[in-house]
């Protein structure tokens, strides 16, 4: 199964990185989890400002303020074996999903954690990516298992670990 990730960008491009990097980040996220066939499975990247991350963020979570990232699944999740989710049940899905990163919050919670801005930005993709596949962080043995699949994913690009 082939990739197509669409990167849009409705803020300011500064500090955003070039459309191939989200694309890389992503591919690596995905990747382990593809089946292999020849349809083709797409995913969009939306780079957004402060107010559409509030309100975005205010819509579906209840949760009055921009965050870093969000992710919209396309379809419902299969259950998975061994603690991984099985996104990909049936052929006829196209769409993975889509995320909405916040380059305003991105770039503040680099700078704040000391990180560099390109290592929090794949982390975001990757994060974000791993949602849309059903990973998530909601107790404390799902967040071990969905930080260790990130650390390996990152360190792929000689990203340290955003966790450490």
């Amino acid at each position: 199964m082939k990739l197509a990730v669409t990167v849009q960008v409705a803020s300011s491009r500064r500090g955003v990185p070039h459309a191939r990097s989200l694309n890389r980040w992503a591919q690596a996220a995905c990747a382990p989890y593809l089946p292999r066939n020849d349809s083709a499975l797409e995913l969009t990247i939306r780079v957004v400002g402060a107010a559409e991350s509030r309100r975005l963020n205010r819509t579906w979570r209840n949760k009055d303020k921009p965050t870093n990232v969000l992710s919209f699944p396309a379809a419902p999740l299969a259950p998975g074996k061994n603690g991984v989710p099985t996104r990909f049940p049936a052929k006829e899905f196209s769409e993975l999903g889509d995320l909405a990163i916040c380059a305003p919050v991105v770039a503040r919670e680099a700078k704040e954690q000391g990180k560099p801005a390109q290592a929090h930005w794949a982390h975001m993709v990757v994060h974000g990516v791993l949602h849309l596949l059903g990973f998530d962080h909601e107790n404390d043995r799902d967040a071990t298992a969905m930080e260790a699949r990130e650390v390996k994913i990152l360190a792929q690009f000689g990203y340290d670990n955003p966790y450490a």
